[in-house]
């Protein structure tokens, strides 16, 4: 028989234990109770804080489009207007659509963003680019909407012309001053609202002809000019000067036309000079009999000159975007100055045609109402 010289063990106080341990939770609460609201604190602090800083930077995403056949809610009374409407000139119904697209800038001058939104369209991968790439530094939310409202204005007066015209209407316009630069040679001679009907014995039918004249003038060469001026014909002569490389009289001319039918574009509060394009197509279809689409849905882009040249945009691969998941377009006229940037950025099911002319543009319309649009060259 053997024995053990260890002591017996001892019975453990359970109870005493546990208190022990709820003591320490305790301590270690009471000292750290004030953390949570501190950390609430301080995350509420930054949050605010994120809404008063203001990245210069500004998103771009597809905005609305707008089908130039159709209508548009009027703001004031709250009424759907047609987009486009004639008087003094036959009409005819139509149908399918010519949609002109827009994009939709967020962190404009006065709507800048907050640091919150800059990071969501970050984590997005949205289309971001530096405020000063857009924008001149200083600009204000009222110098933005007013040269928006300006771009649209002459984008509709183009498109009147170049529409009115492709039916056989007769379109005068007539070149006024717009503005008489201080200290040039123009300055005592020209007036603002002058409308120059002739230089130096040939008559003035557009600006070019005005800038044409005036770049051929040698120098010390004395200009002899013809002006309407509150209504009487009053020569005058006005030297010229070469600043930056190129001659000039010191004057901002701009176009004012006499229209044989008048044409009204209700295009609300949408600014820019894109949409001149697709007006001008909904015109003509307007005023011609059937339907130029034949029914289909297209949409484009591009600004007009009045010589009927379709010009480049910006936003491109947006608008396209706006045009597909819209209104389910499968085609859409881009300017031919902006394939670059069309290339490898086509929604899916998308067909674009370049244009570079009213004509061509007219032209692909047809061909694809009839079926033919894949022969048409496209930016892809």
């Amino acid at each position: 028989m053997t024995t053990s010289d260890a002591p017996a063990p001892q019975p453990v106080d359970e109870t005493a234990s546990e208190e022990i341990v709820d003591e320490r939770r305790a301590l270690w609460w009471r000292r750290r109770r004030w953390m949570i609201p501190l950390t609430l604190l301080l995350s509420l602090a930054v949050a605010v804080s994120g809404l008063f800083v203001h990245p210069p930077y500004i998103v771009m995403r597809a905005g609305p489009v707008y089908d130039t056949l159709g209508q548009m809610k009027d703001r004031q009374s709250g009424k759907d207007r047609p987009i486009i409407e004639v008087h003094g000139a036959p009409t005819y119904p139509t149908e399918g659509a010519l949609d002109f697209t827009t994009v939709a800038l967020y962190g404009t001058p006065g709507r800048e963003l907050n640091l919150w939104d800059y990071v969501w369209a970050v984590l997005q991968g949205a289309d971001i680019t530096p405020t000063d790439k857009v924008y001149r530094p200083n600009t204000t939310q009222e110098q933005v909407r007013q040269q928006g409202r300006a771009q649209m204005s002459g984008a509709q007066d183009e498109a009147r012309v170049v529409a009115l015209r492709a039916v056989g209407k007769n379109v005068p316009e007539r070149v006024r001053v717009a503005a008489v630069a201080q200290g040039g040679p123009a300055e005592g001679a020209l007036k603002v609202d002058d409308v120059i009907t002739s230089i130096d014995g040939t008559a003035v039918t557009d600006t070019s002809a005005v800038r044409d004249a005036v770049t051929k003038a040698a120098e010390g060469h004395q200009l002899r000019l013809e002006v309407e001026r509150n209504g009487r014909a009053t020569p005058v002569t006005v030297g010229t000067v070469v600043q930056e490389g190129r001659r000039m009289m010191g004057v901002t001319l701009a176009t004012t036309f006499t229209f044989p039918v008048e044409v009204t574009i209700n295009a609300g509060d949408i600014g820019g000079p894109s949409a001149g394009l697709m007006l001008a197509l909904g015109i003509y279809d307007k005023l011609t009999p059937g339907a130029l689409t034949g029914g289909r849905k297209i949409a484009g882009t591009g600004t007009l000159a009045v010589d009927g040249t379709v010009g480049p945009i910006g936003g491109i691969p947006h608008k396209m975007v706006g045009a597909r998941e819209s209104t389910g377009a499968e085609w859409f006229l881009a300017p031919q100055g902006n394939c670059q940037q069309v290339i490898g950025r086509i929604p899916d099911g998308l067909h674009v045609v370049k244009v570079g002319t009213f004509d061509e543009a007219r032209h692909a319309v047809e061909e694809i109402a009839a079926g033919r649009g894949d022969k048409l060259a496209t930016c892809g």
